[in-house]
């Protein structure tokens, strides 16, 4: 399942590395969030919101999902 953020980098067109590169991060963070392995720190969350234009709880809904 392709998470709201590489739905959000493919409309954009962006790989991985140019997505990286804006937000000042490696390809390989890029990837872990993605995948679900990693979790941004919070001053990244809102960087990621501020690129994309879409409330960080949209994007990373199950960080933000505590209601399991």
């Amino acid at each position: 399942m392709a998470t709201k953020l590489k739905v959000l980098r493919a409309e954009h067109d962006l790989t991985q590395e140019e997505l990286a590169s804006a937000l000042g991060t490696t390809q390989k963070v890029i990837s872990s969030w993605e995948t679900g392995n990693a979790t941004p720190r919070p001053a990244m969350m809102q960087k990621v919101e501020d690129y994309f234009k879409v409330p960080k709880e949209e994007i990373f809904f199950t960080a933000f999902n505590y209601s399991n």
